[in-house]
């Protein structure tokens, strides 16, 4: 009986706690729990950084289907290039860019050329490449200049545009130094080169323009000759006789004078040597006798050889 007491008790304790009331008798507010109903359950919805790194995730624990996924994306490109399918569109979107940038005024009209001394103008139009109309923006000049570069007399190039409509180009050329005739090919075939002073060669086309420079013959004659060729041109005598410059076994000089006299050089100290012959020419007037080689690499002594055969050495300092 004392049991069953306590727990009516304890109900109607319960109850009042529940339903308390204010002094002027209004109903209190119901006060919410700590964690609403179902939250706990689900738990927050994921942003999006989270369900990026969760799909991240699955890669990373999962490398089979990244690869697998990545070779997919491989195969399906290079499809796609295979087609032409991107290299069409590309070249369709530049095509429309190209055409409104001309419509717009920016289209090629004048195209000015500067330094083209021995190459034709129609000839760098045409490597040049650019039509009347072109997008100016389209215009490759990078291109341009290296073709420009592959022609014979072209040193360098150097391309730049002038908004809206020009293209200005200018040329270096290269300068020609000497004729080269070089030894015979497989074929028998020496065909002769015009070459600039540091001895490249520079074309074998229309040479007869040039009959004027300084002739060289034999292997590695271009790229020793400057500095004889310009020592010659301080003898008056020599120079005025002189015919063409040969390389002997690439070592030394033999010089050719205009009546097929052959003067030998010595592999050193040639630059005396040409004092020497210089003045054999003035004061002695050996080129009006029957000589056809003077041999000046001793250097004690002339040697000649005449006309008939005959060799004949003079101790120097004794000519007459």
């Amino acid at each position: 009986m004392r049991s069953v007491n306590v727990e009516r008790k304890s109900r109607s304790r319960a109850k009042t706690v529940r339903t308390p009331t204010s002094g002027n008798g209004a109903r209190g507010k119901r006060e919410l729990p700590a964690v609403q109903p179902g939250t706990a359950r689900r738990g927050a919805a994921p942003g999006p950084l989270k369900r990026l790194a969760a799909r991240f995730a699955i890669f990373v624990h999962r490398p089979m289907m990244a690869m697998c996924g990545l070779l997919v994306v491989l195969v399906l490109l290079g499809a796609l290039l295979a087609s032409g399918v991107i290299g069409r569109g590309v070249h369709a979107v530049g095509r429309g860019a190209a055409m409104v940038s001309a419509d717009a005024g920016f289209g090629i009209s004048e195209i000015h050329i500067t330094g083209n001394r021995r190459t034709p103008y129609k000839q760098v139009l045409e490597v040049l490449g650019m039509k009347p109309g072109q997008s100016i923006f389209s215009a490759d000049l990078w291109s341009a200049r290296d073709r420009l570069a592959l022609l014979d007399w072209i040193a360098s190039a150097e391309l730049h545009r002038r908004y809206p409509d020009a293209v200005f180009v200018t040329l270096v050329e290269k300068r020609p130094f000497a004729l080269w005739q070089p030894p015979a090919d497989a074929h028998g075939e020496a065909p002769i080169l015009v070459v600039e002073r540091n001895g490249r060669p520079i074309t074998s086309h229309d040479v007869e323009k040039f009959r004027r420079l300084p002739k060289l013959v034999g292997a590695g004659a271009p790229q020793a000759a400057a500095d004889l060729v310009d020592a010659v041109a301080t003898h008056r005598a020599v120079a005025a006789r002189i015919a063409a410059y040969a390389r002997q076994s690439e070592r030394r000089w033999n010089l050719i004078l205009d009546d097929g006299v052959v003067v030998q050089l010595p592999e050193t100290g040639w630059p005396k040597q040409l004092d020497a012959l210089e003045h054999l020419i003035i004061d002695n007037g050996i080129l009006e006798r029957d000589v056809t080689e003077i041999d000046l690499r001793s250097p004690t002594h002339y040697f000649f050889l005449l006309k008939n055969g005959e060799k004949k050495d003079v101790e120097r300092g004794k000519e007459t």
